[in-house]
């Protein structure tokens, strides 16, 4: 009978005392978290080098094609193996049939070994693909606003990725779990790697939301036996991703869009905001300005275009809506200016205000906000 594995030692309290030379403690504690403290130290890094601009499409589009083809490989490789490998059980001789062979055994380790490096090299692109854009969607996130809670979903899906205990407790033992942080991972990744090649950020979303659907093909061939059934099953899983991400489309950050240096001025000459306002404005300033402007710089990938609309709001309630005329066009380093103007403040402007930048389709840029005092 196989005996419960004992429990890793505390590196710091053994018995009541303090432990901290107990090496063999400390070896322990190693073994678990080592790995996770490198991946940590690595992702770090990785936000530290990309965090300065837009991610490359080139590196994200090969974390996808990477992914899904060791998505591919190890779901069907997983049927071959024993249970005890992964949960399925080998079929046991009957009526005198022969068991396993010898070579049966070796090629089960073998693939039992290609699948473990494999769930290892996934966990990796995981990490790598998830950190890759986070500094995109923390851009584009108004923390103040229905965009938070995807980023903080996928800042803990980074971090998952990034403790290996939590992961192979959270994610790695249940195969539909495994199957939704994949497709989730994917989605987070396209849907910043089109809007780079100009698909505007409504139609990047759809289009994420439906391939991470349809790349979840090998894991209906897994469960089905046929590929035509399973392609079935993943356009099923497209149309009910597409729907999701359109009624959701709203709490999306449009990653790679972000607002780059908002202001609130009394009026925009030659493009550039004048007299910007760093404190809160007295009603009577308001009042002898005759309005004022917010100026919305937005930075958008080169080749991008893309409408947007100004949201004006007075504590929390939308009280005027602007189409602005021009579409932003991406490529500027410093973001393409955009501003609107509103004189028609009401007889006690006194409250907070704010202006959020939403893309035509609802998606929350940014938001940049004032307060206006006796």
């Amino acid at each position: 009978m196989d005996r419960p594995a004992a429990p890793l030692p505390d590196p710091f309290v053994r018995r009541r005392t303090l432990g901290v030379l107990d090496w063999p403690a400390w070896r322990a504690f190693l073994t678990r978290w080592a790995i996770s403290v490198v991946s940590l130290a690595g992702g770090l890094a990785a936000l530290f080098v990309f965090r300065r601009g837009v991610p490359h499409v080139g590196w994200i589009v090969g974390y996808v094609v990477v992914l899904w083809l060791l998505f591919t490989v190890l779901t069907q490789m997983r049927e071959r193996l024993p249970e005890g490998s992964d949960g399925r059980q080998r079929p046991k001789a009957v009526d005198g049939a022969a068991g396993p062979t010898r070579r049966d055994q070796m090629l089960d380790r073998g693939r039992r070994l290609v699948v473990v490096a494999g769930d290892y090299t996934i966990q990796t692109l995981y990490h790598g693909l998830l950190l890759f854009v986070l500094p995109g969607y923390l851009a584009s996130t108004t923390f103040d606003g229905i965009t938070l809670p995807f980023f903080l979903v996928l800042a803990g899906a980074a971090l998952l990725t990034t403790v290996d205990p939590w992961y192979r407790a959270l994610v790695h033992p249940h195969p539909w779990g495994s199957r939704v942080f994949f497709a989730f991972s994917l989605f987070a990744g396209l849907n910043v790697a089109l809007p780079l090649v100009g698909v505007p950020p409504a139609a990047a979303l759809a289009g994420s939301a439906g391939l991470a659907g349809l790349a979840l093909a090998p894991a209906f061939v897994e469960r089905t036996g046929s590929w035509p059934r399973a392609l079935g099953g993943a356009g099923l899983s497209a149309a009910l991703a597409l729907a999701l991400a359109w009624v959701l489309m709203p709490a999306i950050p449009p990653a790679p869009l972000a607002l780059v240096h908002p202001t609130m001025a009394r009026a925009v000459a030659e493009l550039e905001p004048v007299d910007p306002v760093a404190a809160p404005i007295p009603a009577r300033t308001l009042a002898a300005w005759g309005g004022l402007v917010a100026y919305t710089p937005v930075s958008a990938p080169a080749g991008l275009r893309q409408p947007i609309v100004h949201r004006w709001r007075h504590d929390g309630r939308v009280v005027s809506t602007v189409r602005l005329s021009t579409p932003i066009l991406g490529g500027r380093a410093a973001g393409f200016r955009t501003y609107s103007r509103k004189a028609d403040f009401p007889e006690d402007p006194r409250g907070r205000w704010s202006v959020d930048v939403v893309t035509a389709s609802g998606q929350l840029i940014g938001r940049v906000r004032f307060t206006v005092v006796p």
